[in-house]
């Protein structure tokens, strides 16, 4: 191993930029920012698996990954020291279960000399009720890139429905939003006795199993995209998607508060840490809160916001193509995006 360290005159004198690697990286800390490029070595490296924190790749080409994010993103860690104000976080790799390239996890730091007027900024505590009504949420079916709303409402078997969440902050502490649990129903009310379809529990996309189903990239942590296959669940009716928003601080993730989606050939992953996509082993059992000593109820500042989508209609105009890693279903009861086998006379 090598150490290697780059300087750049930025923000209030000196930054410098600490990592240690094997491959070619270099890394540059701006004022607000940090730009970070990796070209791998080992042409078996699969340069997409990279993550900074919570943040995939900006962009991606044969060999070599670049990030380009805000300090305030991407899970970056900030440490006040004497004269020294310093961002901290990982850069990690997650390799298959088969790979030759074996997981890894890198330290990347940006430290800066910190000014003698310098303090930091002040936020409402997230667990006190009365600060609570600073944080607004929204959730909206999308267009297929994300740059704005999808107006039609009818979705062809098999096609996606692009849904985006985002929670806005005023004078909280930087927030990472969560989707807690997804439902598909035939009414806008939840506690109807109509049938109810499963897309995420507990933070799992469990229509990801059985579909192509996944949470997109983070642009920035207060939001979270999810592309849903469109399944089969009551064809041709209105459907309403029900989901819980949840607001949560990006350093007290675990077994209950995630995001993780299946990934065929790699499992479940968490999106904001896949380095540590232990937290997604519940997803195939049931996920538990995990209990922890000495921290009050509320700390981690939760706050729960019951969003609505709909309604739209899934139309049988046309059948996914099959699943590599699924068996191809003989019937055409089939949920797309179910846990359920494919059986004859099941269709909603």
């Amino acid at each position: 191993m090598k150490a290697y360290f780059w300087h750049s005159a930025v923000l209030l004198g000196m930054a410098v930029a600490t990592i240690v690697a094997q491959d070619d990286l270099k890394v540059d800390c701006g004022r607000d920012s940090v730009t970070l490029r990796w070209g791998a070595a080992q042409s078996q490296m699969d340069t997409s698996l990279l993550r900074l924190g919570g943040c995939y790749p900006s962009s991606i080409s044969a060999g070599e990954a670049m990030f380009q994010v805000e300090l305030s993103d991407c899970n970056f860690r900030r440490l006040v020291t004497g004269d020294t104000l310093m961002y901290m976080n990982e850069l990690t790799y997650m390799s298959g279960p088969k790979a030759q390239l074996r997981s890894f996890s890198h330290p990347v730091v940006c430290a800066y000399e910190r000014p003698a007027d310098w303090a930091p900024r002040i936020f409402d505590p997230v667990f006190h009720t009365y600060g609570q009504g600073d944080l607004v949420f929204h959730m909206e079916l999308m267009k297929d890139d994300f740059s704005g709303p999808h107006l039609s409402r009818e979705y062809p078997l098999g096609s996606f429905i692009y849904i985006s969440a985002a929670v806005e902050q005023m004078v909280h502490q930087p927030l990472l939003l969560l989707l807690e649990e997804c439902v598909a129903t035939t009414t806008p009310e939840l506690q109807s006795e109509g049938p109810v379809h499963p897309i995420i529990t507990k933070g799992c996309l469990v229509a990801s199993k059985t579909s192509n189903s996944k949470f997109e990239p983070r642009q920035k942590a207060s939001e979270i995209r999810l592309s849903l296959q469109a399944f089969k669940f009551a064809v041709g009716k209105e459907v309403y998607i029900h989901c819980n928003l949840l607001a949560w601080d990006p350093s007290g993730l675990d077994t209950s508060k995630k995001a993780c989606h299946y990934v065929k050939g790699h499992g479940w992953v968490l999106i904001d840490d896949p380095y540590h996509s232990t937290l997604c082993g519940c997803c195939d059992s049931s996920c538990e809160s995990r209990k922890m000593r000495g921290i009050a109820s509320g700390q981690h500042g939760i706050t729960k916001n019951a969003g609505l989508i709909g309604p739209l209609v899934v139309t049988d105009n046309y059948r996914p193509e099959k699943i590599a890693s699924e068996p191809e279903a003989s019937c055409d009861s089939w949920e797309v995006g179910s846990h359920l086998p494919c059986m004859p006379d099941s269709v909603v």
